[in-house]
């Protein structure tokens, strides 16, 4: 930038994930470049306020080398910004530019920060750490496991797998267990890494647990499954589980055969477990957990969403697939548990409304990502999914409860349908200005009416 116009360009615009103004220099603006090296670069404007309003500021002969002194030493890696003064009318605007550094996360005495929107908001360790993998275009299970040794893993799985691969590859695999594992960076040096040792563990590995429930109400547990064996083996097992509690019937089609029909779609059910075990964060120490109830199937995964994608990217199918464990994906896809990046969400969307099923509830919750499928039918056809098409069929599940049980309570039509509080809380408040809802008398006593308004 050299001229006045694009300064007034800039402060009309405003505040921004790749902008911010200050009146002066001070810590908080080498916290900013930090946040701006982490992310895709960015500006900050010294001498103009929050408000736009530009003040200037006073430079002496060394304040611009005193600031690039003041950052260097306060970042980490030191970070080398350009400096620009820009003067108008007797006034004076330092712009400094940051690009996006090639080695992260950048810090700031110790701390680091990440930039949302138009602020800066100082990372969990989790983020710290993603951040660190992705620049090295890697993921935690890339790394070597100090824990274990390469007799900790089974060759007789390792075999398996190639037998595996090769049933649907176009060219065969004929290499020794040893070799593959190598050829794949699974083995390094004669050391394994991570991702090895939870595809072929020999014993039980605790790391990667999935607690498995079948549940006759809220609390009460029929059957129960642990599992903790090699990846590829629990996403049979769960499967498995699943299969046993719930039904199968048969669809009259007029064809000479009849079609065999689940509560839930069976493919559906297959990809959700697929991505619970392929994408889960085994940084973490929580496990994996399934419910199995009478009307609903919840699945929840250690570890959150990446940055930047929202449930309403993932359900639109707007995002760049982001993977947590690139090694672990790579094995999965060669024995064909996954078919694409990115497309899981969008089958699983498909088969339930093809079913003419409620569409899938997608949540972040509590430390990680939890879907809820449900197997009561729709009772008028499911429309195409907009925008928000997660709140429309919840909107109607709710509007379903109300009818049955008038008395519920939002906590109480949250737990039926497995969302949280505040979430029901939001579907009810839409119902009432919707006016397809309405209370009657106190929160004590009163009850809740169905309009007919849609």
């Amino acid at each position: 930038m050299s001229n006045t116009n694009d300064l007034k360009q800039l402060i009309v615009d405003g505040e921004s994930v790749t902008l911010e103004f200050k009146s002066s220099f001070d810590r908080e603006v080498i916290e900013t470049l930090t946040a701006f090296a982490n992310a895709r670069g960015g500006s900050v404007l010294i001498g103009v306020t929050d408000s736009g309003e530009v003040r200037g500021i006073d430079l002496g002969k060394e304040s611009l080398q005193d600031w690039l002194n003041r950052i260097k030493l306060n970042t980490t890696p030191s970070l080398f910004p350009d400096l620009e003064e820009i003067s108008s009318e007797g006034i004076t605007v330092v712009r400094i530019s940051i690009s996006e550094h090639p080695i992260k996360p950048v810090s700031c005495k110790g701390k680091y920060f990440r930039r949302m929107n138009n602020s800066n908001h100082q990372m969990s360790i989790t983020e710290i750490s993603d951040l660190h993998l992705k620049t090295f275009n890697t993921s935690w299970d890339y790394y070597l496991d100090t824990r274990h040794k390469l007799e900790d893993i089974s060759l007789e799985k390792v075999n398996r797998f190639i037998e595996k691969a090769n049933s649907i590859r176009p060219y065969p695999i004929d290499d020794d267990p040893m070799t593959v594992l190598k050829k794949y960076e699974l083995v390094k040096d004669e050391k394994i890494t991570h991702g090895c040792w939870l595809l072929f563990t020999a014993k039980e590995s605790p790391v990667g647990t999935i607690e498995a429930g079948r549940f006759s109400g809220e609390t009460v547990i029929k059957d129960s499954l642990t599992i903790r064996t090699d990846l590829i083996s629990e996403v049979d097992l769960l499967l498995d589980f699943i299969r046993k509690h719930i039904s199968r019937g048969y669809v009259i089609t007029g064809e000479a055969q009849r079609r065999e029909r689940w509560d839930y779609p069976l493919d559906a059910l297959r990809e959700i477990v697929v991505n619970m075990v392929a994408h889960r964060d085994y940084m973490h120490a929580g496990d994996s957990i399934v419910k199995i109830f009478d009307e609903r199937i919840e699945f929840f995964n250690p570890g959150r969403l990446p940055q930047g994608i929202t449930v309403e990217n993932l359900i639109a199918g707007n995002y760049t697939s982001a993977i947590r464990n690139k090694q672990i994906a790579l094995i999965f896809k060669e024995v064909g548990l996954v078919e694409k990046y990115g497309s899981g969400i969008k089958r699983i969307i498909k088969a339930f409304n093809e079913d003419g099923l409620p569409m899938p509830c997608f949540e972040e919750f509590q430390h990680g990502f939890r879907v809820t499928v449900f197997k009561t039918p729709q009772k008028t056809p499911q429309k195409t999914p907009q925008k928000t098409p997660q709140r429309e069929s919840l909107s109607d599940r709710i509007i379903q409860l109300i009818v049955e049980e008038p008395h519920i309570t939002q906590k109480e039509a949250g737990e039926r349908l497995g969302i949280s509080f505040d979430t029901a809380r939001e579907y009810f408040a839409r119902l009432k200005k919707s006016g397809r809802l309405k209370r009657v008398g106190g929160r004590r006593t009163g009850y809740w009416q169905v309009t007919d308004q849609m």
